[in-house]
């Protein structure tokens, strides 16, 4: 059963030593907003991480594959879908793309969750998810550092070398500066990121989004650094508690009780402003979450809205109530 309430949530993510997001068009070096140098991660990173990590997790069981999997052409999980809903792959018409579209978002997590263009070779439509993310954004500049690096072995193409034995030939021949070459590496020392986003029951009823999903989603968010370490990526972590918005209405009556939950209580940008994070004073610059001061505003949470705490990936949501794990806001 699709879920019935909308949702936001936020979280915060902080990065050290590493580059959460490269530019290719700014030879890789982290992305930054050149007019106030704040840093940012695009959506599609952060959602690419979130995909890793549900087919790491729950490779297997159905309903969780992934459309968008990495060196992979989508055209073949559509041409999939619509084999599996017993319509000719080439068919394009309005019911043969409907019943690939409604079988896609059975097989697929990431269709489900956040929707897909499915429109290309075999056509099975189009799906607006309900979950819908923001890029995240530093808290402060951040100061994107480009440094050289030594590479102590390289990698050469040795001209009519056949075997081992020939490449260890060349390789007796060479002086000990030529076999070593330089290279270059972006980062950035410190950044706190802040993310923000957004989860529509009325999207749900389209893609039957549940609350197993739901769950899984949070999940995702996170452990979703925690199976993707690399060296540039340094020292990436979510912090918790991830933040969550339930709408639950206020009304008497069930039924238009249920329609406020669906359609939400409070506008979204309200309640993002319930959450109060800034760079403590005697702090010039940044390197731990901890040198930030975090609060969350609970008095002034409106009718009709929960706000949740999720501070380990498999524990329960602790609602209204900050718990006692919650360093962020202590």
């Amino acid at each position: 059963m699709p879920i019935e309430n909308r949702y936001e949530f936020m979280y915060y993510i902080e990065c050290r030593n590493g580059n959460p997001n490269g530019d290719p068009d700014l030879g890789n070096s982290p992305r930054m907003d050149p007019q106030d140098m704040h840093g940012y991660i695009t959506d599609v990173a952060i959602k690419r991480r979130i995909r890793n990590y549900v087919q790491a997790a729950y490779n297997g069981e159905d309903g969780m594959e992934m459309l968008v999997r990495s060196a992979s052409n989508i055209n073949t999980g559509i041409a999939r879908a619509k084999e599996l809903a017993g319509v000719e792959v080439s068919a394009k018409g309005k019911n043969e793309v409907y019943a690939g579209r409604k079988a896609a978002c059975g097989m697929f997590y990431d269709v489900r969750t956040f929707g897909a263009v499915m429109s290309t070779g075999p056509n099975a439509g189009q799906v607006r998810g309900p979950v819908q993310l923001t890029f995240a954004r530093s808290l402060d500049p951040i100061e994107s550092q480009d440094i050289s690096i030594t590479r102590m072995a390289k990698a050469a193409d040795v001209s009519g070398a056949k075997t081992a034995a020939d490449y260890e030939a060349w390789e007796a021949e060479q002086s000990e500066d030529t076999l070593r070459t330089m290279g270059r590496k972006q980062f950035t020392p410190y950044g706190l990121y802040e993310a923000r986003g957004f989860i529509s029951a009325n999207l749900a009823q389209e893609t039957g989004f549940d609350e197993k999903d739901l769950r899984i989603f949070f999940e995702a968010i996170l452990n979703m650094y925690e199976h993707d370490r690399s060296a540039s990526k340094g020292e990436m972590a979510v912090i918790t508690p991830l933040v969550i918005f339930r709408h639950t209405g206020t009304d008497s009556d069930e039924n238009q009780r249920k329609r406020q939950a669906k359609l939400g209580c409070a506008p979204a940008h309200r309640l993002f402003e319930l959450v109060e994070v800034e760079k403590k004073a005697e702090v010039d610059y940044p390197r731990s979450w901890k040198d930030y001061h975090s609060v969350i505003r609970l008095d002034a949470r409106p009718s009709g809205v929960d706000i949740g705490f999720l501070t380990s990936p498999y524990g329960e949501i602790s609602w209204n109530q900050v718990p006692e794990d919650a360093e962020f806001f202590r």
